[in-house]
């Protein structure tokens, strides 16, 4: 049976601030859909990657014995990342228009996008920066975050999230050239 026809759910847990899947099959099904890092024996997926997958109905969370709901998870994980619920309305929204999103690099909310189809047979094309409407942003970080995109040659997107949880992309690019030269 090949990964494809396998069940497209499981099980992970919740173990000192970290979601841990420890089932073999899920856990190739997952790195070959772009989900989580390997840590050792374990994949580890982040809090926006768990709250999707549980959103969807493929992942069911554990703390002990206990299961999750995708609230309870909210708010077991806001502490441990208090952007958690920005990141996952970002995640989702790329999700569900086909992008494989990863962790990103550097300061901030985040992630690295892939083109569609390009997963693991391209380098990802896009950084994927996350705020929220409202909530203030210094421009020394905006600045280190264009920079990083530019030398790892990546296209920079700005999501900002409205007070409707709704995403709206900016793509950045014109005038940051300058940014390089005037040092």
């Amino acid at each position: 049976m090949d990964l494809e026809s396998k069940p497209l759910s499981g099980a992970a847990f919740l173990e000192n601030g970290k979601i841990l899947v420890k089932d073999g099959d899920y856990k190739s099904f997952l790195i070959q859909k772009g989900y989580g890092i390997k840590e050792g024996i374990f994949l580890v997926l982040s809090g926006e990657e768990a709250l999707y997958l549980i959103s969807e109905g493929r992942l069911r969370l554990f703390e002990g014995d206990h299961e999750l709901t995708l609230k309870d998870a909210t708010e077991k994980l806001i502490p441990i990342d208090p952007d958690v619920w920005i990141k996952f309305l970002i995640y989702r929204d790329l999700r569900d228009k086909g992008y494989v999103v990863c962790k990103g690099y550097g300061i901030g909310l985040n992630f690295l996008l892939y083109e569609r189809g390009t997963y693991g047979e391209q380098p990802a094309k896009y950084l994927v920066i996350g705020v929220s409407e409202g909530k203030p942003v210094k421009i020394k970080d905006l600045i280190e975050i264009v920079r990083s995109s530019m030398y790892s040659d990546k296209e920079l997107l700005l999501a900002v999230v409205d007070r409707r949880g709704e995403v709206v992309y900016y793509k950045l690019s014109q005038g940051f050239e300058e940014l390089q030269s005037d040092e």
